[in-house]
């Protein structure tokens, strides 16, 4: 198969494109943080399901200890915070705008890579960085006004606390993507993805009980599974977006390198706005457009 990194890439923009309209729909439904340890859990049991089959273990037995630990870090810190926060921004400022500052997990990474990793990057790759963080401003500091199409479209207010929610999980998203990274590497290669990504999740979800029980909070969860339409929209988001997407996200990894995985998964922003305009009925301005478009070819220079 020609191209196969590239098409895993793509593969995975369109899955966590599809699996945002899902949670997000579900967060709406019954709120963000029981979502997220159902999401987990379902993810859960298809990653076990999926390995039982395939290796005949329910876990990765096998993976080296640094492995456990440095994917365990990426779980707590991608999946646990990371997506508390994401899930927050989904309801607070909708798929398309939280999704657009999710897309700067990409050059955040490279200046993590930069500060702690001795890494070093041209003055064009510099300029893309500043080109990407132009972009992703069109948007947030767009004014909220009325939409003028005859068709009266809903227009999305951008909170600072959505942006901030929205920050956060990006945050998350990047330190996870790193220490994923760190995590899969070995002497001889790279670690399956798919059991490299159900590591991950027992971490979030371990976290995720943790927080449940300290903070008391079981009767949200059990509320939330009262809800057949979140429940639904939950499980099928958990499919599409932890089992596939972020598995072959980190498939991606073992074709390209970081900084040219990175940038097709940035491509999410650009293909959320159809969704949005024609399943939302979200007014998308030309700057909003633009402004994605612009971000996106920022974080094509800071990775060339």
């Amino acid at each position: 198969m020609p191209f196969p990194g590239e098409i895993i890439a793509l593969s995975t923009v369109l899955c966590w494109t599809v699996s945002v309209q899902f949670f997000g729909a579900a967060a709406r439904e019954v709120g963000a943080i029981p979502v997220n340890i159902i999401r987990i859990f379902v993810a859960l049991l298809l990653f076990s399901l999926f390995l039982f089959v395939r290796d005949g273990v329910l876990v990765p037995v096998k993976f080296p200890v640094h492995a456990w630990i440095y994917l365990s870090l990426s779980g707590i810190v991608g999946f646990f915070i990371g997506d508390i926060f994401l899930f927050k921004a989904l309801v607070e400022l909708g798929p398309r705008v939280a999704m657009l500052l999710h897309s700067l997990a990409a050059p955040t990474s490279a200046i993590i890579g930069w500060l702690f990793l001795n890494e070093s990057y041209l003055l064009y790759q510099w300029i893309g960085i500043v080109v990407t963080l132009s972009g992703v401003a069109l948007v947030i500091f767009e004014r909220n006004q009325k939409s003028s199409s005859p068709r009266k479209l809903k227009v999305q207010k951008i909170s600072l606390k959505g942006v901030l929610y929205g920050l956060a999980a990006m945050l998350g998203q990047a330190g996870g993507y790193v220490l994923s990274k760190a995590g899969m590497q070995t002497e001889s290669g790279y670690l399956d993805a798919f059991a490299a990504t159900q590591v991950r999740a027992i971490a979030a979800f371990v976290c995720f009980i943790i927080f449940f029980t300290l903070s008391n909070k079981w009767g949200d969860v059990k509320r939330a599974l009262r809800n057949s339409k979140a429940v639904l929209f939950t499980t099928i988001g958990a499919f599409i977006g932890p089992f596939l997407g972020v598995s072959l996200s980190l498939l991606a990894l073992h074709y390209l390198e970081t900084g040219v995985a990175a940038t097709f998964l940035s491509l999410v922003p650009v293909s959320i706005i159809p969704f949005s305009i024609f399943f939302h009925k979200e007014h998308v301005s030309i700057r909003a457009v633009g402004g994605a478009f612009t971000a996106v070819f920022g974080i094509y220079l800071l990775m060339q």
